[in-house]
């Protein structure tokens, strides 16, 4: 199983600072969560992870293997698979369509298929819906399809950022029972998010950033108590 450790990292958009000697672990085999308020520098986290915000000082190591600045290409090589914010479909692609191109590093055709029958299984609504364009679906549907496209590609990481905005309630605990099940087949994940309770309800291990620092940390079931935490979102 796959870890990520991150060591004083530092990122910057122009000439602001927007992440401050930020230090975690993503522990293999886990689900761990970063909380945060809008603007607090989640998503630069992840750009700078996967090399899309190259950092101005610290390291980011996957399996022990220095890969800060590395481009975004080689990240991915390297295992890690990414399901963005908003979930950018194509939307004028079918739903197998969408979910082939996380696999666009996967020579072997028969691996395709074997992995795309996996994701029809964890998702049936999909299943049923190969072939309806992306752009036609629920919000809620094109969650699935933007996490059943990462998981094409094979991860030993999945980073996952902010998977329940704009979901109805309904698909929000869906998709958190679903980045449960994908933890327990052994998929390391990090999950970036602003819902709290429902995040440290599945999370192993957490941490919250607010203006670009870490201000607590712990074991799940402890930061859900924190005052720190507390103060971080509600001041």
């Amino acid at each position: 199983m796959a870890g990520i450790e991150i060591r004083n990292l530092r990122a910057a958009y122009d000439k602001a600072d927007v992440l401050h000697d930020v230090s975690l672990d993503v522990a293999p085999g886990k689900i761990t969560c970063l909380l945060g308020s809008n603007g607090a520098g989640k998503s630069t986290l992840i750009r700078a992870i996967l090399g899309l915000t190259p950092p101005n000082a610290g390291t980011i190591k996957l399996e022990g293997e220095d890969i800060t600045g590395l481009p975004t290409h080689k990240v991915i090589a390297r295992g890690i698979a990414a399901i963005p914010e908003g979930r950018r479909m194509f939307p004028k692609m079918s739903v197998t369509e969408n979910l082939r191109l996380g696999a666009y590093q996967v020579r072997d055709e028969a691996l395709i298929r074997q992995r795309l029958e996996k994701v029809f299984t964890l998702f049936p609504r999909l299943a049923e819906r190969r072939d309806q364009l992306a752009g036609t679906m629920s919000g809620g549907e094109q969650a699935m399809v933007s996490i059943g496209r990462g998981l094409m590609g094979g991860p030993k990481i999945l980073l996952i950022d902010e998977p329940s905005l704009g979901l109805s309630p309904l698909y929000v605990k869906e998709n958190f029972r679903i980045i449960q099940g994908i933890r327990d087949e052994g998929i390391t994940v990090f999950l970036v998010e602003q819902n709290v309770r429902q995040t440290l309800a599945i999370s192993d291990y957490g941490y919250v950033l607010s203006g670009g620092k870490l201000v607590a940390q712990g074991a799940a079931a402890d930061l859900a108590s924190d005052e720190a935490v507390h103060e971080a979102y509600f001041g």
